[in-house]
């Protein structure tokens, strides 16, 4: 008989790249293996971590080693294969192992997590001087008054004292409260009705049952199939008691309801064409050979890469293999959904951000059942537990919400190809605008190109025209949101019945308002940005905190009234066209106006059945939405983004444009595009309005080569950060100094203050770290690191960002 193992070193989603050692009790011993997951106690906190090791091997003498409190898992939730993936991405991108980890599985939803306040010993005397407390008391003394009855959940706070949050963190930096956090399984049965699913397995004439109990067998029974509880509840009434008690028994299959996404515009099989043939066909020979290979599928809006997508996954499914399609936004999953269900049915699992917690965890159960063969997912998609993995796809693969924005800042269309190479899988990266890297990878031969140059059914690209806003002004002498060509484009569609997209990348009415006295500007008190003003909620509202204030009357700063609003919108676009065009049907899609998953859908699905006639919006609205009635797309400000201080601004810029022409055109009738912007002479702009992707790749190209950024170097932005801006200014400063003289291969910038130099109450500063090779890069970064810990700066306060898409 094997040893039985004594320890488990544990990775915990912690900004500590280190793996923490604890004993493991003997009920548990023999059923732990590396993958499984763990609850164990973590100073006053108890942490949910994966185990990577288990071993006999006793730590140092002296050193105390505390007891797994639970196992979660029976079996691993991680495979050898995603172990190691986990591997790569935290040495890659520079990211504590256990924070990937977390990542790589949605199960969270599983664990009741419940942190509990109580007094300590100061505590208990600074509660005893406030017991004759009165009414409208400070936040912080009515907590103390709370907790000394006993201790309380962190929940139970928030929803009897206002301002909890802050004054909870306060009474813990002064030591007067401890917390403790526990964890125990969430019953997934406690769902809502309509979120549960009962089906019949057997009769249980053995069973001692309730008539509730015997009743809604008897209709499982009568009703063969899944129901929704809800549903079930309408015949007989008792019917949601009796299904949890029967399902937590096992008497009956309880469910949680797959999510219900509206289908989009199903479009049945078609012919393939030439380009679509040829393209299937040299996928299909490598997910045949199962042989890795990546592929950059570059073809022009409206080419059919989907149908191509959904035939490579019907030869993966029939060779019995997996398959796995990324999508880069919430917003393209219904769209895509749509077309998945209507060709693969219930063998397809849908995973994003968007789902609540056990949704989440039923989808991933499904695909590690083996019950769904394919997977559309956004970025951590990607970690999907899809078996027999034979065929990745990325869509719209240079989209920019593939990167993680914290830590771990990986690329889900990078990781995906190191997924497939260790699978033997095809890699498919699809786009109608290719990421630069991309498409220099497919120029060097790592990765193959297959090129879509037509539209389906030979329809024509949409006509571009370009509106010079300067001259427009001249001959009209008003600034107008809209030229005089765009609402002549938008009364034609509205007379013969068709439908219109306009697209402005900003969000609320006005961007900013300004003082006309002193010129003062009204600035976020936790950023260094200005506040944008939102008409319809009568704010003014900060896009990267969620800081909010009331729309002023007078200038904070000298007391003027003459006060004025700057900018436009998409609101403002939208009351605009309300005004301009009485008897259209305006909808507006934005952040703002569609926060939810089923908001989304909702408004999107309205307007495929014409019930609205002209969608405003960002570029929520751009890309991927397949629409016929849409002929004409106009682009209110095209010089957006362009202006920012960042090397892939005009790379942003041109396949925004581009994927947003894309939208018109699509049906039988041929589609136009007007861009208005007071650049017209820019190549973006220029490139996109010929819809010249080789163009554009050929002089940005020459820019990043001259400049030696990427695709021409490796690059990592480091930002240094803290609340206390000399703290921010010396750790900036010692690294620069640690970097000086710069290793062999590597170049440095800064630091500097960043763009944006102040972010959620944190002062930033940045270093820019160009390397001719990889290893270089990756070599320079770990010496960041190793710095970092050697000066015991908070774990937290250097940020690596490997491969960044954005230097803001």
């Amino acid at each position: 008989m094997p040893d039985v193992p004594l320890f488990c070193d544990v990775s915990l989603p912690v900004p500590l790249d280190r793996p923490f050692t604890y004993a493991l009790p003997s009920a548990i011993a023999p059923r732990t293996r590396p993958g499984c997951r763990v609850s164990v106690p973590f100073g006053s906190r108890r942490l949910t971590g994966v185990a990577i090791r288990v071993h006999s091997d006793a730590p140092g003498e002296g050193i105390e080693v505390k007891d797994v409190q639970r196992l979660v898992d029976d079996e691993p939730v991680l495979d050898a294969a995603m172990m190691q993936l986990a591997q790569w991405i935290a040495s890659y991108y520079c990211a504590p192992l256990g924070e990937v980890l977390r990542g790589m599985t949605p199960l969270g939803g599983e664990i009741r997590a419940t942190r509990t306040y109580a007094l300590t010993d100061s505590g208990r005397d600074a509660a005893r001087q406030f017991l004759l407390g009165t009414p409208g008391e400070e936040p912080t003394v009515q907590i103390l008054r709370l907790l000394e009855t006993r201790p309380l959940s962190a929940a139970y706070l928030l929803k009897k004292v206002p301002r909890a949050e802050a004054a909870v963190k306060a009474l813990m930096k002064k030591g007067l409260i401890s917390a403790e956090d526990s964890d125990a399984a969430r019953d997934p049965l406690r769902s809502p009705s309509n979120r549960l699913r009962a089906q019949f397995t057997a009769r249980a004439d053995d069973q001692k049952l309730t008539k509730w109990e015997r009743e809604l067998i008897s209709y499982l029974e009568l009703h063969p199939g899944s129901h929704n509880l809800a549903d079930i509840e309408q015949a007989l009434p008792k019917a949601a008691g009796a299904a949890r008690s029967l399902g937590r028994r096992g008497l009956i299959q309880l469910r949680p309801e797959a999510p219900a996404l509206l289908a989009g515009s199903i479009r049945p099989p078609h012919e393939l064409n030439r380009w679509q043939q040829a393209a299937y066909e040299r996928v299909a020979e490598s997910v045949g050979a199962r042989r890795f290979e990546p592929f950059l599928l570059h073809g022009v809006t409206g080419s059919g890469k989907t149908e191509v997508y959904l035939r490579l996954i019907e030869e993966a499914l029939r060779l019995g293999r997996g398959a796995l399609m990324l999508v880069p936004e919430i917003g393209l999953t219904p769209a895509v959904a749509g077309q998945f269900f209507h060709r693969f049915g219930d063998r397809v699992a849908i995973l994003h951000s968007a789902f609540t917690g056990i949704e989440r965890v039923e989808q991933w159960r499904r695909i590690r059942r083996g019950e769904a063969a394919v997977v559309v997912g956004t970025r951590s998609g990607v970690f999907a537990p899809v078996r027999e993995l034979g065929l990745i796809i990325v869509d719209e693969e240079h989209d920019g919400s593939y990167k993680q924005e914290e830590t771990p800042r990986y690329n889900g269309r990078d990781v995906a190809v190191v997924r497939a190479r260790n699978s033997n899988a095809a890699v498919v990266l699809g786009s109608a605008t290719p990421s630069l890297e991309s498409r220099y990878n497919a120029e060097k031969g790592k990765y193959a190109l297959i090129e879509m140059p037509e539209r389906i059914e030979k329809r024509p690209l949409p006509e571009v025209e370009i509106i010079d806003m300067r001259q427009e002004f001249l001959e009209t002498r008003k600034h107008n949101t809209f030229s005089r060509a765009l609402v002549e484009a938008v009364n034609s569609r509205l007379e013969k019945g068709e439908q219109s997209i306009l697209i402005l990348n900003r969000r609320g009415y006005s961007t900013f308002v300004a003082c006309r006295s002193c010129g003062a500007r009204l600035e976020c008190q936790n950023c260094a940005v200005t506040l944008t003003y939102h008409r319809r909620d009568k704010r003014m509202l900060c896009h990267y905190c969620g800081y909010a204030e009331k729309v002023p009357t007078t200038c904070p700063k000298c007391g003027s009234e003459h006060i004025y609003f700057l900018g436009t919108g998409s609101e403002k676009v939208e009351d605009e066209l309300s005004l301009g065009f009485k008897d259209a049907r305006v909808a507006r899609m934005d952040r703002d106006t569609v926060s939810t998953r089923h908001q989304f859908e909702k408004l999107l699905h309205g307007f495929r059945e014409h019930s609205y006639d002209i969608l405003v919006g960002t570029q929520m609205i751009a890309k991927g939405h397949d629409i016929p009635n849409v002929t004409f797309v106009g682009l209110v400000n095209a010089d957006i983004g362009l202006a920012l201080p960042d090397f892939r601004a005009a790379e942003r810029s041109f396949q925004l444009l581009t994927q947003a022409a894309g939208r018109a055109g699509r049906g039988e009738t041929p589609g136009t595009v007007l861009m208005q912007t007071i650049n017209p002479e820019h190549y973006a702009i220029r490139c996109a309005a010929a819809q010249d992707y080789k163009a554009f790749y050929a002089k940005e190209c020459e820019f990043r080569r001259l400049m030696r950024y990427p695709p021409f170097a490796a690059l990592a932005n480091i930002v240094l950060r803290s609340q206390d801006q000399e703290t921010a200014m010396r750790m900036a400063s010692e690294t620069g100094e640690f970097l000086k003289p710069p290793p062999e291969g590597i170049k440095v910038l800064g630091p500097a203050e960043a763009p944006v130099p102040k972010l959620k109450q944190e002062f930033r500063y940045q270093l820019l770290i160009k390397a001719v090779s990889r290893k270089a890069l990756n070599d320079a970064l770990q010496s960041l690191r190793r710095l970092a810990v050697d000066k015991h700066w908070q774990a937290t306060a250097m940020v690596i960002d490997v491969d960044p898409q954005t230097l803001l």
